[in-house]
């Protein structure tokens, strides 16, 4: 009779509905800053939509902030999402996941100071230390120099300041060039460049 119990428990622990194991694991890892619900008014009254800003990161150095808008919540979350991953950036950080120097920099009214601090950890609070978490960041002290309470205004401070270190995407140039329906090799193509005089 217990083994009969013992069987039932078994099969219903493996059947769970809420298991993630078939499901992939996302190529970024999320956080969301703060949720608003904001309001227009039009002929006919109010309009509320969901305002989402979200920040996304791989944690090993490419993190992005993204801000996305619709009238219900999981919408506006989808949208910060593709936005966060438009407005990715890659950091130039140092062997030990830190950052080479101090960075500060202003956006609105807020002022944000992030410095490298050796083996002291992520010493961070509020949206610095979501933003820090999610690009990998370790051994870093960062800071909310103003009053400013916004969340999205420090966000957008703290990424100007990782704007200072990160590497720009940059187009490859092109080795070959098509002239008059042939292919040349750059130099080539320049010598041939009459030079004024």
């Amino acid at each position: 009779m217990e083994k009969a119990k013992d069987n039932i428990r078994e099969k219903k622990g493996n059947n769970r509905k809420g298991s993630s194991f078939g499901r992939p694991k996302p190529e970024f890892d999320q956080k969301i800053v703060n949720i608003r619900r904001v309001t227009r008014v039009v002929a006919g009254g109010r309009r509320f939509s969901f305002s989402v800003a979200l920040v996304a990161g791989d944690k090993k150095g490419s993190v992005g902030l993204g801000l996305g808008k619709a009238g219900d919540t999981a919408l506006a979350i989808n949208k910060a999402v593709r936005n966060a991953k438009k407005n990715m950036i890659r950091l130039n950080l140092t062997k030990t996941m830190s950052i080479p120097h101090e960075v500060y920099a202003k956006f609105s009214s807020s002022k944000v100071l992030i410095m490298p601090n050796k083996g002291r950890g992520l010493v961070a609070g509020s949206v610095i230390r979501d933003i820090v978490k999610l690009s990998g960041m370790k051994d870093v002290t960062g800071k909310i120099i103003s009053n400013s309470k916004n969340k999205l205004n420090n966000a957008k401070a703290v990424m100007e300041a990782l704007k200072i270190i990160s590497s720009k995407y940059a187009k490859p140039i092109p080795e070959n060039v098509v002239i008059a329906n042939k292919e040349v090799p750059l130099e080539a193509a320049v010598s041939e460049i009459p030079k004024e005089e």
